[in-house]
């Protein structure tokens, strides 16, 4: 069972988007794609009574579809969006203590997706630090020290967070010392995700129900991307450039987390356009060719958005 509701419609829209996909793109095999879309029409109707964007709103189900959206895929950047969530409750939780240098990583996590600044910020969370390898009684203490942000996301509850791992750091070059110690040799402990898991995540940020309505704010100020694309900025750091967002019309607004690697590309997007239900997308896929073409998100995020204004 599902957070959202499965809708006939979305999966005959979801269907037709990956089928002119794989047509377009046919080097992406299914096997190399997953998707999970959301979409919040307004208003609901609720027992015959209209329900509108207000908080009232998110009390109630949204509706929903995905493709392979319970299988674990290595996420990259994309986790960043747990290791935000995480941050701002131990914030608001007071087990960290704020500073200007913890905002500085916070910013540069998400808005430049450093991962130098995400290393600090999992070392934060966690209280462990990264080095060079450990005897067995430390390491033991210090991977369940870093094991922290599983147990965090495990006592939501949430079917679609039970097979989840999310305790490694991200890397420009790879794993060195205690890291690779943890990640195993094969990189059996690497992080992996679903696009289910990441789409309860960003729906629950969106709906400001995982913290504080500040925090949340402060959260989607972050996620925000400035649409359209500066004409001379065509570096991935924009995280709009070759994602879901590259597609999207001058007026849409775009809160996104983007993720890639010479594996991978993903992305995780909240979009609103005007006389259009605002909906959430999360794509996830996988292979070196498909990781290196930056015309396969913008393509499925464009004919996502005509399908549901058609």
């Amino acid at each position: 069972m599902t957070f959202f509701q499965p809708n006939d419609h979305l999966k005959s829209i979801v269907n037709q988007v990956l089928k002119l996909t794989w047509a377009k793109f046919p080097e992406l095999s299914p096997n190399q794609c997953a998707l999970t879309l959301l979409v919040y029409d307004n208003p609901v109707v609720i027992e015959k009574e209209e329900i509108i964007f207000p908080f009232e709103f998110w009390q109630h189900p949204i509706k929903g579809f995905s493709y392979g959206g319970d299988e674990t895929i290595y996420p990259a950047s994309v986790v960043k969006l747990f290791y935000l969530v995480a941050i701002y409750q131990w914030l608001e939780q007071g087990k960290v203590k704020p500073s200007i240098e913890l905002d500085r990583a916070i910013t540069d996590m998400i808005v430049d997706s450093s991962n130098d600044a995400t290393s600090l910020v999992v070392d934060i969370l966690t209280d462990t630090t990264s080095g060079p390898e450990l005897p067995p009684d430390e390491f033991v203490r210090w991977q369940h020290k870093r094991n922290e942000i599983n147990r965090y996301f495990q006592e939501f509850d949430w079917k679609e967070f039970n097979n989840i791992n999310i305790n490694q750091k991200t890397w420009c070059d790879g794993y060195y010392g205690r890291e690779k110690q943890f990640v195993g040799d094969n990189g059996e402990n690497r992080n992996c995700l679903t696009t289910n898991a990441v789409a309860r995540l960003f729906h629950n940020i969106v709906a400001e129900r995982l913290i504080s309505p500040e925090r949340s704010q402060n959260i989607m100020k972050l996620l925000q991307r400035t649409l359209p694309t500066p004409i001379n900025d065509t570096l991935e750091e924009n995280q709009i450039t070759g994602f879901l967002g590259e597609s999207l019309a001058d007026n849409a607004q775009l809160w996104s987390k983007a993720g890639w690697t010479s594996q991978v590309r993903h992305d995780a997007a909240y979009i609103e356009i005007p006389q259009q239900p605002p909906f959430l997308l999360v794509v996830f896929t996988e292979g070196r060719k498909n990781s290196q073409n930056k015309q396969i998100l913008p393509f499925i995020s464009q004919q996502v958005s005509t399908l549901l204004n058609s």
